[in-house]
């Protein structure tokens, strides 16, 4: 029977951030930014275990009291000094502890989208389970776009038509994502579908929406505080 894992990269620093807390840890309601997204992972029922991929020198995550998520919470300290060597990383330990099988999905999460809605998560899965490839939440572009050169002068405006913003979870089964990631190597990839993309498959895009958006700099800390406290207090 196929298993679903969640899997979060959180060994980075967040240096755009402005802080020298790495961003997973910067409080959000109270909570660790992290949290959120634990949270959200953690009440789906099809999702067997979450994997935190922490640095090997990370000593923040012990500050916090995680014990509500004990029983499907798994921590490895394996991070890399990429997201990519971060996820190959986990994946590889999950395997070395019989924890996964090459055919168990594994949902791989940004640490710092702690706006995932319960219905963006089901949707995901709901529309990937019986896919052949997998694929990843994502917003159309709706902005127009400017391509500029090294001064910052408007070069030309890129058409947007079919142009999509890539989200997190991204959803793919355990064999083809670390071949993926094994194979892409020293290629400049940002996220887990760039890896299969360079295998010359199709990850598919489900509609999601601009809430569940990525927290970069200061001001995206703010703006994931109110949403998530008008979710809590509605």
């Amino acid at each position: 029977m196929t298993r679903f894992f969640t899997l979060i990269p959180a060994a980075g620093s967040g240096s755009r951030m402005d802080s020298e807390l790495p961003k997973q840890y910067l409080l959000l309601n109270d909570n660790p930014m992290i949290y959120h997204s634990i949270n959200t992972l953690y009440h789906n029922k099809l999702i067997t275990s979450i994997f935190v991929v922490l640095a090997p020198d990370d000593c923040n995550w012990i500050k916090h009291d995680w014990s509500q998520f004990s029983d499907k919470l798994i921590v490895l300290n394996c991070g890399g000094t990429t997201r990519a060597e971060s996820v190959l990383n986990g994946l590889t330990i999950a395997k070395q502890r019989n924890l996964v099988d090459n055919n168990d999905w594994i949902l791989v999460h940004d640490a710092a989208r702690p706006c995932l809605t319960t219905a963006q998560l089901d949707g995901l899965i709901s529309e990937l389970t019986h896919d052949e490839v997998g694929g990843l939440l994502a917003v159309p572009v709706s902005d127009t776009l400017k391509r500029s050169n090294i001064r910052n002068l408007v070069m030309h405006t890129e058409p947007r038509e079919n142009l999509w913003q890539a989200q997190t979870p991204q959803m793919f089964r355990y064999e083809l994502l670390f071949k993926a990631l094994q194979n892409a190597g020293k290629l400049h990839i940002t996220d887990d579908a760039s890896a299969i993309e360079a295998l010359g498959l199709h990850p598919k895009l489900i509609l999601s929406d601009a809430y569940n958006f990525k927290v970069t700099y200061p001001k995206d800390l703010a703006l994931a505080e109110l949403i998530i406290h008008q979710r809590n207090n509605p």
